[in-house]
C-alpha cells in the first residue's frame, strides 16, 4: 500500500493509497477515512461502492460522510468502480454503462473482461485482507452504495451475510437482469446465460434466500432513472415474500446525485454504527 495523498480530516486522516491487485491484474487505487479514535485502537469499516463513471474520488469529495464517521468512530473504505490502466478493457465506443467507471461488482467471465473484471473477488476478499492487516481496523464491517454501487452492496451481503453486519443503499440498481444497465453489463461480462446473471441479481436472491441483515434503502422520487433502471418495487415484493429486514424508505423530490446521498448519509451511517457497536 503506497500513500498517494493524505490530508488531515475533522480529527482523522482522509488518505488515498495505491496497490497493486492480485484480483484485478491491474495497480488500484482507493480511499480511506481513519476516524481519531484509530489513533487509540482499531475501529469497524463501512465499505462504500460507488456508481457509474465513479471513482474512489466521488464519495470522499462530495458525499461530506467524514464529520459524522468521525464522530462516530468509524472507518470509511472507498475502493474504486472498476479495474483501470493500460491493456484493461474498455467499451471500444466508449460509452459510460460498460468497461471502465462500470464495473458492476461481478467476477466476469468473458473474454477480454475476465482478465481484470473481478470486482466482486476484489471487494469481498482482496481488499478486506489487504486494510485489515495493514490498518488500525477491528474486522467488523458494513457496507453500502450508490446506483450500481448500491447494486454491489445488496449483492455481496446477501451472498456473504457473515461477512457484513449491515447493508445499506441509495437508488440501487434493485433488479439488473430486467433493466437496461445491467443487461448490457451481465450479457458483456457474464455472456447469454441468464442462469449466471441470477448470482448478481439483488431482487432475486432475496426472493431465492432470504436475508438476516438489515438493510437500509433510501430512494429519490425524482430519480431520473428510478422506473427503467432503479425497480427498487422488485426489491420490496421480494422481501414482503421473505420477511426481510428491509426498510425502503422514498424521499420525494430527491433525484439520483450526490446532493441526495448528502441529505441522507448520516442517517445511514448511524444505522450501520449501531449494528458495528452490537
Amino acid at each position: 500500500m503506497q500513500i498517494v495523498q493524505q490530508q488531515q480530516c475533522f480529527g482523522g486522516r482522509q488518505i488515498r493509497y495505491r496497490h497493486d491487485s492480485q484480483s484485478l491484474n491491474c495497480s488500484m487505487q482507493f480511499s480511506v477515512f481513519l476516524p481519531p479514535q484509530a489513533e487509540q485502537g482499531p475501529v469497524p469499516a463501512l465499505y462504500w461502492l460507488s456508481g457509474l463513471t465513479c471513482t474512489d474520488d466521488n464519495f470522499s469529495t462530495k458525499a461530506g460522510a467524514q464529520r459524522m464517521a468521525a464522530m462516530l468512530g468509524l472507518a470509511l473504505i472507498i475502493p474504486d468502480t472498476s479495474p483501470r490502466g493500460e491493456g484493461v478493457a474498455d467499451d471500444p465506443q466508449g460509452a459510460y454503462d460498460l468497461g471502465l467507471g462500470a464495473g458492476f461488482y461481478v467476477n466476469a467471465t468473458e473474454t477480454p473482461w475476465n482478465k481484470h473484471y473481478r470486482m466482486y473477488d476484489y471487494v469481498l476478499n482482496e481488499l478486506p485482507a489487504l486494510v485489515e492487516r495493514e490498518l488500525p481496523l477491528n474486522g467488523k464491517r458494513a457496507i453500502s452504495g450508490h446506483s450500481m454501487g448500491g447494486h454491489g452492496a445488496l449483492v455481496l451481503a446477501l451472498r456473504n451475510p457473515a461477512r457484513f453486519v449491515s447493508v445499506s443503499a441509495f437508488a440501487p440498481i434493485s433488479h439488473p437482469t430486467d433493466c437496461p444497465w445491467g443487461q448490457k453489463a451481465f450479457t458483456a461480462y457474464l455472456g447469454e446465460d441468464q442462469s449466471a446473471w441470477a448470482e448478481y441479481d439483488a431482487s432475486l436472491l432475496l426472493a431465492a434466500k432470504g436475508c438476516s441483515l438489515p438493510m437500509l434503502v433510501d430512494q429519490g422520487e425524482a430519480d431520473n432513472f428510478l422506473a427503467e433502471q432503479l425497480r427498487p418495487e422488485a426489491l420490496q415484493a421480494a422481501a414482503d415474500v421473505d420477511g426481510a429486514e428491509l426498510t425502503l424508505r422514498l424521499q420525494p423530490g430527491y433525484d439520483h446525485s450526490y446532493y441526495f446521498i448528502a441529505s441522507f448519509i448520516e442517517e445511514h451511517l448511524r444505522f450501520h454504527a449501531r449494528h458495528l457497536a452490537g
